[in-house]
């Protein structure tokens, strides 16, 4: 594979994932230079990580990335992305793509438009959960009719929510409400804590309901990423079966019963592969072995690249859109109210 060439828009949190990727897999990608709006913060993630950074937007373009990844805060993603197609460069974007109905429409537009824009929106590439989607199309629980999923967020909830119950932009109804309980802090994303402190938290809880019954369970504290003493959760039904964090209880053609789980590989908690029953789920294509995050954005690279060549998606413009429509709509039910949601309102109006 050619060595793929990027750069990245933007300095925080977020955007360091990239570099990491670049310096883990030298052969396979480049950074050409990563943004920054201060020359004090370029000259200090520089002399930490040695990445080129630079305050130059002329610097960036002149270095002819295949395409920009836009990492910028939330809502700055669509501006700061229109302003790179604007200037001929392909983006891949960081979620969500949009931060108003307006926002999903206008890139709804450009796309239809023809522009060379994708989202980064990278949970259906982790390693567990690809497997387990994988798992899913081979029937063996039987349709998947509700997801109860505690582990992610928002619009990433709502993308293996809809993948798991094969879902579209089809209406839906969301309803529950957010809860505020106290928990004691262990882990930010920068340091560890053992001091006892303790804050107040969201805890949601959404039910998204599909006109054919099915259902999405929503529930959520955003702990949960780093907790020590939080939990991550996923659990799918089917018509003949349920899987359930790892463990599969299925019937067979004798509708006999069986438990059995997946089986994981790798060392020091990195995954190298994931296989069910003899059967192959997810295999580790990469020279080095990463993080679930960082394998997965890699893959949205790889992705990224392809669509620029071939026009193949790596997650549909129109699922993003889907998903942040969703995740809107989601924080209007916080108070108990009834949603009716339909992400047809952004697509039909082209």
């Amino acid at each position: 594979m050619k060595k793929i060439r990027f750069t990245v828009i933007g300095s925080g949190w977020r955007a360091m994932f990239y570099a990491r990727i670049a310096a883990a897999l030298p052969n396979d990608f480049e950074l050409c230079g990563m943004y920054c709006r201060s020359r004090e913060k370029a000259e200090r993630i520089f002399a930490e990580t040695g990445v080129h950074t630079t305050c130059s937007i002329e610097e960036c373009v002149e270095c002819a990335p295949d395409f920009a990844v836009i990492a910028v805060s939330k809502g700055d993603i669509f501006k700061t992305a229109y302003e790179w197609l604007e200037r001929g460069i392909p983006v891949l974007c960081e979620t969500p793509l949009g931060s108003s109905i307006d926002e999903m429409k206008q890139a709804w537009r450009l796309h239809r438009e023809g522009a060379v824009f994708q989202t980064a929106e990278q949970y259906h590439l982790y390693p567990t959960y690809s497997a387990i989607l994988r798992l899913m199309e081979s029937n063996i629980i039987g349709e998947p009719y509700n997801i109860t999923l505690s582990a992610i967020h928002d619009y990433h909830a709502v993308s293996i929510i809809r993948k798991v119950l094969r879902k579209g932009s089809e209406p839906f109804k969301i309803y529950g409400r957010e809860h505020i309980f106290p928990v004691v802090e262990t882990m930010s994303r920068y340091e560890s804590f053992f001091d006892g402190r303790t804050s107040d938290k969201s805890r949601v809880r959404l039910t998204l309901e599909y006109g054919d019954g099915k259902c999405g369970f929503y529930d959520f504290c955003p702990v949960q990423y780093r907790s020590t003493i939080r939990d991550r959760y996923i659990n799918i039904q089917g018509v003949k079966g349920e899987y359930s964090n790892g463990t599969v209880a299925y019937l067979d053609g004798n509708f006999m019963p069986h438990r059995d789980t997946l089986r994981i590989s790798g060392e020091r908690g990195l995954i190298n592969g994931i296989s069910f029953g003899g059967e192959g789920l997810y295999e580790n294509r990469f020279a080095t072995c990463m993080p679930e995050d960082e394998t997965a954005i890699a893959k949205m690279l790889v992705g990224m690249k392809k669509y620029t060549e071939t026009g193949e998606e790596i997650y549909s413009v129109k699922d993003a859109l889907t998903d942040s429509y969703a995740a809107l709509r989601m924080k209007e039910a916080y108070g108990g109210r009834e949603i009716d949601a339909n992400p047809e309102e952004i697509f039909s109006s082209y």
